[in-house]
C-alpha cells in the first residue's frame, strides 16, 4: 500500500512554485532532483522550473501515483476530491490549519474524502526515501542513504537532525513528518517499515499516540530496535503538543511503562536519540555486560561511575583473562575493570589488553577510551581495534577523547562501523541502550 507513496513512478505536485524561499517552490525543486515523472499544478503559471505547469491535476492525461498537497487549507479538500477522481494511489497533504489549530472539522473532511486513499499529513513536512531518490518535502537538506528510519510528529526536528547528521557517517532509509496523521497513523508506518529490508533501526520524536491499541498491537511484534524521543511530559508541554499537532500528550508515566513494556528505548534528548541511532545502526544490540579498557585512569573512573549509574555492569576480570594479561603485559597495566593500560600505552598494549577483554565470556560489550599522549599511536590503535572486531565480532564503542590530532584514527574506526563517541557521558547513554538484561 505505502510503496506508491515512497517509491512513486509519478508524482504530482499542486501548489508548485517559482517564488524563491517558499514551500511550493522548496518541494519543486527536491522532486526535480530524483529520477521520475513530476508534474507541476498551479493554474496561474505557465511554467515553474522550464516545466510546463497544469491548471488542475485532471489535466494530467498520464496516471498519477503520489500527489503532493500544498496549497491553502481552505481549498486542500477541493484539491483533495480531485485527487479521488484521478484516482492518485497516493496523498500528502503538505498544508496546515487544520485539527493543530482546532479546526477539526475540516480535517474530518478530509478524512472522508480520502477514506479509500492512503493519506499523509495534512500539516507535514513531507517523506524522503533516499535510495529512491525520492525527496517529496521541503526540508533544507538531503540526507544521506543508510538504514534508519525517522518518524517525527515535528517538520523542524527533522530538518534540525538532517543537518545535524550531514557531518556523521549514518544515513536514512525512510524519513517521514507525520503531521495530523489525518489518514495513516504511526501504526501504519511502523508495520510498513518492520518489514522494509533498508530498515535495521526506527527512531521516533513523539509528543502523542492518537491509537493506543493498534500502536500497542503491531509494536509488540516488531523485532527492530525503536527509539522514542517523548515530549509533552509537562503540563507546559502538553499544552504545546496539543496546539502543534493536535496529538494529546497523556500520562508520561503511562508511556514510558507501555515504551517499557513494549521494549521501546525511551532516550530524552535530541543528542540521546542520534547517538543511539548510530550505534543501533551499526551494531547489534548485547547482553550487560562492559569491559571498559583505557590510558587514562580518571576516564575510567568516570566512565565507571556512570555506568554504575545506568545499572551496567562491569564483570571482574576472570582467572583466564587475569593469565592472559600477566603472559602478555607484565605489570605495565592496572588488571581490573576498567582496565587502565597506563599514559605510555603503545598500539601493542592495547591490542592484548582488548583481545584479553574479548576473550572473556560474560564481557559482552567493549568501551575503549584513548586520550592523546607524545607515545600515542592513535592510527595504529584503531587499526588494531576494527581487526579485533571483526574476530571476534562483538559490539566495541570507542571515545578517543581529543580534536584534530583523533581524526583520522575516528575515520578508520567508523569506515568499519565502529562508532566513536567523544564525551564518556554521552557513550555511556548508547551503551545502556544497547545493552539489555536476559
Amino acid at each position: 500500500m505505502l510503496n506508491n507513496i515512497f517509491n512513486p513512478k509519478s508524482v504530482a505536485l499542486i501548489g508548485a512554485s517559482n517564488k524563491p524561499k517558499t514551500v511550493g517552490s522548496g518541494i519543486a525543486l527536491n522532486l526535480l532532483k530524483g529520477k521520475r515523472e513530476i508534474f507541476f499544478v498551479n493554474p496561474n503559471t505557465p511554467r515553474i522550473f522550464n516545466k510546463k505547469t497544469y491548471k488542475s491535476v485532471l489535466d494530467i492525461k498520464e496516471k498519477i501515483d503520489l500527489a503532493i498537497i500544498a496549497v491553502p487549507a481552505s481549498i486542500v479538500n477541493d484539491i483533495a476530491k480531485e485527487c479521488v477522481q484521478k484516482k492518485v494511489k497516493g496523498v500528502i497533504v503538505i498544508s496546515a490549519g487544520f485539527s493543530e489549530i482546532g479546526n477539526i472539522e475540516r480535517e474530518e473532511k478530509l478524512k472522508e474524502i480520502l477514506k479509500d486513499i492512503p493519506l499523509i499529513g495534512p500539516n507535514s513536512l513531507g517523506i524522503i526515501n533516499p535510495k529512491a531518490k525520492l525527496n517529496a518535502s521541503f526540508a533544507p537538506f538531503a540526507p544521506k542513504k543508510g538504514n534508519i528510519a525517522l518518524l517525527s510528529q515535528s517538520g523542524a526536528l527533522i530538518d534540525a537532525i538532517l543537518d545535524l547528521s550531514l557531518n556523521e557517517n549514518y544515513g536514512f532509509s525512510k524519513i517521514v513528518s507525520l503531521g495530523n496523521e489525518g489518514g495513516l497513523d504511526l501504526g501504519d508506518y511502523l508495520k510498513y517499515l518492520d518489514d522494509n529490508r533498508e530498515t535495521k533501526v526506527i527512531g521516533m520524536y513523539l509528543e502523542g499516540i492518537k491509537n493506543g491499541r493498534k500502536f500497542f498491537e503491531i509494536v509488540k511484534n516488531i523485532k527492530k530496535p525503536i527509539i522514542v524521543l517523548k515530549s509533552g511530559k509537562t503540563d507546559l508541554g502538553k499544552k504545546a503538543a496539543l496546539t502543534h499537532t493536535g496529538s494529546l500528550a497523556g500520562n508520561n508515566r503511562i508511556y514510558s511503562s507501555v515504551f517499557k513494556q513494549l521494549g521501546l528505548i525511551e532516550v530524552d534528548s535530541i543528542e540521546e536519540l542520534l547517538d543511539t541511532l548510530k550505534i543501533l545502526s551499526w551494531l547489534d544490540r548485547c547482553k550487560n555486560g562492559v569491559g571498559i579498557i583505557t590510558n587514562g585512569g580518571g576516564f575510567g573512573v568516570l566512565a565507571s561511575d556512570y555506568l554504575y549509574n545506568e545499572n551496567i555492569k562491569l564483570p571482574k576480570l576472570n582467572r583466564e583473562t587475569l593469565n592472559l594479561l600477566n603472559i602478555s603485559l607484565m605489570e605495565k597495566v592496572n588488571k581490573n575493570n576498567p582496565m587502565d593500560v597506563i599514559g605510555d600505552a603503545l598500539a601493542n598494549r592495547y591490542e592484548k589488553g582488548i583481545e584479553a577483554m574479548l576473550l572473556q565470556k560474560d564481557i559482552h560489550c567493549l568501551y575503549i577510551i584513548q586520550g592523546m599522549q607524545i607515545m600515542t599511536e592513535s592510527e595504529k590503535t584503531a587499526k588494531i581495534i576494527t581487526k579485533l572486531y571483526e574476530k571476534y565480532k562483538k559490539p566495541i564503542i570507542c571515545s578517543f577523547i581529543g580534536g584534530t590530532s583523533f581524526k583520522k584514527a575516528i575515520q578508520i574506526l567508523e569506515k568499519k562501523k565502529i562508532p566513536n563517541i567523544i564525551e564518556i557521558k554521552r557513550a555511556v547513554k548508547t551503551i545502556k541502550n544497547l545493552t539489555y538484561e536476559k
